[in-house]
């Protein structure tokens, strides 16, 4: 068991995240029963007030505390107890992330900020919501900054050491997650801030965008590499078994440090004002970010069947029937990979450049966010919620928890094959994203995309309200093995952070050098940006002023 002081800490990121859950899962059953025409909202609550909410408070907020909540716990557990100075700038971190959360989150309720996740110039929200998101990232730096140094403690009391591999991840994402960040911190600290204010009139639209997409791609991989810390870390212990390839692993990291930041153009392939060669060429990057995917597919498999053939599998699938499917935390996060295979395949559609002018803009790229980010990486995260929250507060994981597990998550995944499913189908047939107004004033041609089984907002809404009802049995679950479940009081009872050995003998030195990534990683950034960017800045256009268009 961590340290007491760490333990607090970890739980007080949960239930910040759990807050925010909460909120945006019931922002997004609100959305869609007014795309089905089934509900009219308040007067003083509209659809993109909805939208806006949904997506920064389980996108961004969710994700944003309860991966630190896991971070913290791994290193706290991998690394040893935290030094005061770790303690206290973790503490600042998480305050300051809270406030910028709460700014925002007030900003959009009362009408002041329906600019939608992405606050795509030249639409303007008041200036302190973009105030607000500033300090969710300076808040999340501080919080990195305190992990990176308590690593850095660890490294010069293990000098000639590798770090154990939970650390060696986190630290990789952190770094990748501080790169990507200046992107978004560059754009609202120099464009939106003065604007929103007034202090300048215009903006850089174009420049606006690519330096947010420059963001906006590597926040999909700060979401699931932690999904992929636990995969590689955690599920080989609840298997019984040890990592498959700690330097496979560890190579598998060190290729999203490279690959995941300069491909933000693929998100842009419609836009004017960016050069065909350097959308190809961030196309042809993207593309490379599937290699360390792919490894971490083979890996996992090859751990699955290395296990099931430790406990009697024989045959060709022998091995799949030994798995511990009883086992809700494993089940959970198996099923979070399954629809990882399909969110994949659709990210490679998203970013080819002539299959992109078919789905772009429409609900198609929503079933794919949901597809990925909704399924793989929350539902990593529910898998983990179900054995973190008792292991921080010494309670049971009774059966009836056990149980609600199960209800919980395939309950998620049916709700989410429905409502997905739905999204892709009437984004291949042109209905758009972004709009409450998807049937174009009701003209004939539209309709027809809503009169299939599937492709049907009723088919959409079944599933909406499914995954609502999960997620309330989820919040149960939390609120339960929080504050309510029985103390464990027998060593069976208790619940452990299941971190598997990992054989680091024959894994290279090298792979820990991080200046040697950290380089490489800035060389492609400044191949990829450095001259579409200043091409946008010495050959802007006048720019626009900001307007409110709800």
């Amino acid at each position: 068991m961590i340290a007491y002081a760490d333990r607090k800490i970890a739980l007080w990121h949960i239930g910040v995240a759990y807050t925010a859950f909460l909120i945006g899962t019931l922002m997004g059953v609100l959305q869609v029963f007014v795309r089905n025409d089934s509900l009219a909202l308040p007067a003083w609550l509209d659809y993109y007030q909805v939208l806006t909410a949904h997506g920064v408070l389980l996108a961004l907020i969710y994700t944003t505390f309860f991966i630190f909540a896991f971070f913290i716990t791994g290193m706290s557990k991998s690394l040893g107890s935290f030094g005061p100075k770790v303690r206290l700038y973790s503490w600042i971190g998480l305050w300051v992330t809270l406030l910028g959360t709460v700014m925002a989150t007030v900003l959009i309720l009362i009408g002041e900020a329906s600019v939608l996740y992405t606050f795509y110039a030249p639409m303007q929200a008041n200036g302190f919501y973009y105030v607000g998101l500033a300090l969710v990232i300076v808040g999340t730096w501080i919080s990195s900054f305190a992990l990176v140094g308590h690593y850095l403690v660890w490294r010069r009391r293990n000098k000639g050491q590798l770090s154990p591999l939970f650390a060696f991840m986190t630290i990789t994402t952190i770094i990748m997650w501080i790169i990507a960040c200046l992107g978004v911190v560059a754009t609202v600290l120099f464009q939106y801030i003065p604007w929103a204010f007034g202090w300048t009139d215009t903006i850089n639209v174009e420049l606006s965008r690519s330096l947010f997409w420059y963001f906006g791609h590597p926040l999909v991989y700060f979401w699931l590499l932690p999904a992929y810390i636990a995969w590689y870390t955690i599920v080989p212990k609840l298997l019984g078994v040890k990592v498959f390839s700690d330097s496979l692993a560890r190579l598998a990291f060190v290729l999203f440090i490279l690959f995941s930041i300069p491909v933000g153009f693929h998100h842009q392939l419609t836009e004017p004002g960016i050069s065909n060669f350097w959308k190809f060429l961030q196309v042809v990057l993207t593309f490379m970010v599937i290699v360390p995917s792919l490894m971490t597919a083979f890996s996992m498999f090859a751990t699955f069947e290395i296990s099931g053939r430790k406990k009697g599998g024989t045959g060709l699938f022998g091995w799949f029937k030994k798995l511990p499917w009883k086992d809700v935390r494993f089940t959970s996060i198996f099923i979070a990979m399954a629809f990882f295979i399909p969110g994949g395949a659709g990210g490679i559609i998203n970013a080819s450049f002539q299959l992109n002018e078919v789905v772009h803009n429409t609900l198609w790229i929503v079933g794919h966010f949901h597809i990925t980010v909704g399924t793989p990486v929350a539902m990593t995260f529910m898998g983990l919620t179900f054995w973190l929250i008792p292991y921080l507060t010494g309670r049971r994981f009774t059966k009836r928890m056990q149980i609600l597990g199960f209800v919980q998550i395939i309950t998620w995944s049916i709700g989410m094959l429905l409502m997905s499913t739905a999204q892709h189908v009437l984004g291949l047939l042109g209905a758009p994203r972004r709009t409450a107004y998807s049937g174009y004033n009701n003209h004939p041609a539209a309709l027809e995309w809503f009169e299939g089984i599937v492709s049907n907002h009723v088919t959409m809404a079944i599933g909406g309200s499914i995954l609502f009802l999960s997620a309330m049995i989820l919040m149960y679950i939390v609120i339960m093995t929080m504050f309510v479940s029985p103390k464990a009081e027998t060593p069976e009872q208790i619940v452990e952070f299941p971190l598997a050995d990992s054989d680091m003998s024959n894994t290279p030195k090298w792979l820990e050098n991080w200046w040697i990534w950290i380089g490489i990683a800035a060389v492609l950034i400044v191949v990829a940006y450095a001259i579409p960017l200043s091409h946008m800045i010495q050959h802007a256009p006048p720019g626009s002023k900001g307007f409110i268009t709800w």
